[in-house]
């Protein structure tokens, strides 16, 4: 890459990106791109024995630490889960991040996934990409961040477990080939030390780099590579029809028509 392309990753909570696309920032990152790892909170609900204040502050620095390994940022937006809604100020704030940030590609949830927060951050995203060069839509940031002249590629990242909320398969249109990069995104998800506890309690899973590894030999199956990750680009109105995901990782992306 002669210019630092700029990558979003924008998801719910912390170790989503883990979960779902760490292996692909790390290619990513590996080939020169700035990454950038958002989140809408910082977890605060993600404990059974811990009060708000002191899990967040713990789920801040483990998802600083997973992103210092490939050298991302990690900023949260300080929503609140379970209350991460579709309304006008929570969109403003999106659509400032997407304008800061200026992205070319952009990684976030299913917009069909097994939870709500994870389907909002999904449509907030798609919004922002969507209106973020639209300069007469103003957040009120002091001072406000230009606004970009083109719309962002925005792919979604395959659901958790692969599945949506009635539990039906979602078939990913394209995979990226993350064998290389899995040691590393393991050592990533291993930094959210605190959620071991919270999964097992709450969804009765032992260790959570079991339904990864899971996840990516699906993935894997799917596409024919050993491990994988999952992805549908989205090529709606306005946005970019080529796959530049593609572009920056060659051989590595494998489109699989569903």
């Amino acid at each position: 890459m002669d210019v630092p392309v700029s990558v979003l990753a924008l998801f719910a909570h912390p170790d989503d990106a883990e979960f779902l696309c760490a292996g692909t920032l790390a290619h990513l990152a590996s080939r020169g791109a700035r990454i950038h790892i958002v989140t809408m909170t910082a977890g605060d609900c993600g404990s059974s024995i811990l009060p708000p204040a002191k899990i967040t502050r713990i789920r801040r620095r483990e998802a600083a630490r997973a992103a210092k390994l490939i050298k991302a940022t990690y900023t949260c937006l300080e929503e609140k889960d379970l209350l991460v809604f579709y309304d006008g100020p929570t969109v403003k704030k999106v659509l400032e991040l997407v304008r800061r940030v200026n992205p070319e590609l952009v990684l976030t949830h299913s917009p069909v996934d097994y939870m709500v927060d994870h389907e909002t951050a999904s449509r907030l995203c798609q919004s922002a990409c969507f209106a973020a060069m639209a300069p007469n839509f103003r957040t009120g940031a002091r001072p406000p961040a230009k606004a970009p002249r083109r719309v962002p590629h925005l792919y979604y990242a395959q659901a958790f477990g692969g599945r949506d909320i009635l539990g039906n398969e979602i078939r990913p249109t394209l995979f990226v080939d993350i064998s290389p990069t899995f040691e590393l995104k393991e050592r990533m998800l291993a930094c959210h030390e605190s959620q071991q506890a919270w999964l097992h309690a709450q969804q009765d899973i032992p260790r959570p780099s079991h339904p990864m590894r899971e996840m990516a030999e699906r993935a894997g199956e799917l596409s024919g590579f050993r491990l994988a990750e999952g992805f549908r680009q989205h090529l709606g109105q306005g946005f970019p029809q080529d796959n530049l995901l593609g572009k920056l990782l060659g051989d590595l992306v494998r489109p699989v028509e569903t």
